[in-house]
């Protein structure tokens, strides 16, 4: 992940409101909060929206008066924070350095720990939050999902509350677990729960190459795979042999991961049953540190998880599960082969909508009006590839890493979210790619048509 090339002194930096923080503090305290917890001002619940990107759960967390844009996810046990270089108003306190630890090949990473940190979610306050706080650029998920992401919060939220998580509907319900009543459901299931290392986890069945094999997968609302799992012989967890293809799966705290994609048979959450489910099998390396809880066979995560509506309730141990409209969905994949990032910006020759009118007269004399076209430049993201599988349809074309979009199918590629371009490689087999590049400064076409390996 992250490591610091230079210790920054953070309890001095400009803090715009702090007589406003002084008050927040004042009042919170009158109310008698507890000062190590969440705590509701008014009501019984708080509700907030989210964006769901690439599978990914992201909303907005206020840390000392500064709105940020974090991720859920319940695979973490302390807020971390990154990416905050360019947010000058933001304070953060009482530190001391401590080394992280995450997925990916690399090792572990140097993180400053911040104490003592006012925390806002919705209505939910607390006002002594531990945060890890990660100054290396390099650990910095915005370029992959193409909107900023300066932090990840888990356990802290669901420990406090019972999260409803509706996928369908792009909403938490963060409620009072003293307050809360559970409504009859006919359609729900309901599932036992057990905490690891302040985790959570829940049993499942997962049907390899034609045998039933019970899994205990971590609950992992941070990764953007269907399912993940861990490769053991002895249990019969290997992909079935010349059915799979190795890929890149993602991007930890620690580093890239990369692993072989594949299908289970089925999977089965109580008496929800799904087909033909993609899972992937990452390498043991960049998994090693996960793989520490021996008990773990891998991870159920966004893709699967968008499925259901969800309600976490940590205090009783169980999740509650009701499918929604996205249950039947076909499961997807990168088919093209391409990672892309969202890597700086990049100038844009537009028409600018101003008309400008030239008046003048014609050769016989008569008065005319000429519409000249004016155009102005415009910085927009530059949408580059960074990651490209071996064999692929957008390698075999020839494009290469470093490749930067100018267009998709003919349409400007800033016109797009990054996520709309990789729903486009996620269509079906057969579907036609065209992509105009830029390559050192020379524009470059290619073209391929999409193809499963599954």
């Amino acid at each position: 992940m992250l490591k610091i090339c230079k210790l920054v002194r953070l309890d001095n930096l400009y803090m715009p409101n702090k007589r406003t923080l002084l008050i927040f503090f004042m009042v919170i305290s009158a109310l008698g909060f507890s000062q190590s917890r969440f705590n509701l001002p008014r009501g019984n619940y708080t509700k907030v929206k989210f964006q769901l990107i690439d599978n990914l759960i992201v909303f907005p967390v206020e840390v000392n008066g500064v709105k940020l844009s974090f991720l859920l996810d319940t695979g973490v046990s302390k807020p971390i924070l990154f990416n905050i270089i360019n947010t000058d108003s933001l304070k953060i306190n009482h530190v001391e350095s401590i080394y992280l630890r995450g997925l990916g090949d690399g090792g572990y990473i140097e993180a400053l720990k911040s104490k003592q940190n006012a925390l806002k979610i919705g209505d939910a306050i607390n006002i002594n939050q531990d945060i890890y706080v990660i100054f290396d650029e390099t650990i910095n998920f915005t370029p992959r999902l193409g909107v900023p992401i300066h932090g990840i919060i888990g356990y802290d939220v669901f420990k406090d509350f019972i999260v409803e998580i509706n996928y369908a509907s792009k909403y938490l319900k963060l409620y009072k677990p003293e307050d809360y009543k559970y409504k009859k459901c006919r359609k729900c299931q309901t599932l036992d729960l057990s905490l690891v290392n302040n985790k959570p986890y829940i049993n499942a069945m997962a049907e390899v190459n034609s045998k039933h094999i019970p899994v205990k997968l971590l609950i992992d609302s941070g990764g953007s795979d269907a399912l993940w799992l861990f490769e053991d012989d002895s249990l019969g967890l290997a992909p079935i042999k010349d059915e799979f293809f190795e890929d890149f799966l993602g991007k930890g705290l620690s580093g890239s991961v990369y692993g072989k994609r594949s299908v289970v048979n089925s999977f089965s959450l109580n008496n929800y049953h799904l087909k033909n489910v993609n899972v992937a099998y990452p390498d043991s390396a960049s998994v090693s540190f996960a793989r520490k809880h021996k008990e773990r066979n891998g991870s159920i995560a966004g893709e699967l998880l968008r499925r259901f509506n969800i309600i976490v309730d940590y205090t009783n141990a169980k999740v509650t599960l009701k499918k929604n409209r996205n249950f039947k969905a076909p499961f997807s994949y990168n088919k093209s082969g391409i990672i892309l990032e969202q890597n700086g910006i990049r100038v844009v020759k537009e028409i600018d909508d101003k008309a400008v009118f030239d008046y003048g007269k014609s050769s016989e004399n008569q008065n005319r009006i000429r519409v000249v076209e004016s155009y102005k430049f415009a910085l927009k993201p530059a949408f580059t590839i960074v990651e490209l599988r071996k064999n692929s349809p957008a390698e075999r074309a020839g494009l290469m890493i470093g490749d930067i979009l100018l267009s998709v199918n003919g349409k400007e590629a800033h016109h797009y979210q990054m996520q709309e371009i990789n729903g486009m490689f996620r269509d079906h087999d057969g579907k036609t790619i065209r992509l105009k590049v830029d390559r050192n400064g020379i524009v470059m076409t290619f073209e391929f048509k999409l193809e499963s390996l599954l």
